[in-house]
């Protein structure tokens, strides 16, 4: 979750208490995530169907398209929705990109900072040892293959007589980068018209 996220504040006298979710061929082993869109279609969240139906019954949002099955407490059955879309325009929060071994991997195209080799055998690197105080931040941490960070080791650049390729930099986020750091399994068919940059390869539901 995002911290001070504006989803998080509904209605208090809203009760879904009992709900139960119909068991259905577009369930994702029991994982029904929902595409939150502000209110200029801009994708800004996931959600799960129980928060997606308090923001709809409390009139902030009106749902877009659902999967193939209900929602039911014990009084009605609702669509279980996959796409709601917010009343109201909520202002985006900074988001910065987790530094973490995929992340710097990706930033530097799985190449390897001191000799140039594309592999995805990689290890990650602080030009400025560790163990000399280098800091464990973007701007001091690379992709480097195995012989190159063993011939490294604790040595400076200068000592170990390396070079950069390019100096490392903390990466912008992707469009998609908060929505897909949230998911925990591929999308769902009605996302892709609202998410058109998506990876569809790597992404679509199956």
């Amino acid at each position: 979750m995002l911290d001070n996220d504006p989803l998080q504040r509904h209605n208090g006298h809203l009760s879904l208490d009992g709900l139960s979710e119909g068991i259905s061929r577009s369930s994702q082993n029991g994982y029904h995530p929902v595409l939150v869109l502000n209110q200029n279609y801009e994708p800004l969240h996931v959600a799960t169907v129980r928060r997606a139906l308090v923001l709809w019954l409390a009139g902030k949002a009106e749902i877009l398209e659902t999967y193939d099955h209900e929602v039911a407490s014990a009084q009605h059955r609702f669509p279980a929705p996959s796409v709601i879309r917010l009343y109201t325009l909520v202002k985006r929060p900074l988001v910065r990109v987790r530094l973490t071994r995929r992340e710097v991997f990706l930033r530097d195209n799985f190449t390897c900072q001191y000799c140039g080799v594309r592999t995805h055998d990689l290890t990650i690197d602080h030009v400025i040892p560790r163990s000399r105080g280098g800091p464990h931040t973007w701007e001091n941490v690379v992709s480097a293959c195995r012989a190159c960070n063993h011939r490294k080791g604790g040595k400076s650049l200068a000592e170990a007589r390396m070079q950069l390729l390019r100096p490392p930099f903390e990466p912008p986020p992707s469009r998609y980068y908060t929505i897909q750091r949230l998911l925990r399994s591929p999308v769902h068919e009605s996302w892709l018209k609202f998410l058109p940059d998506l990876d569809v390869k790597s992404q679509r539901s199956r």
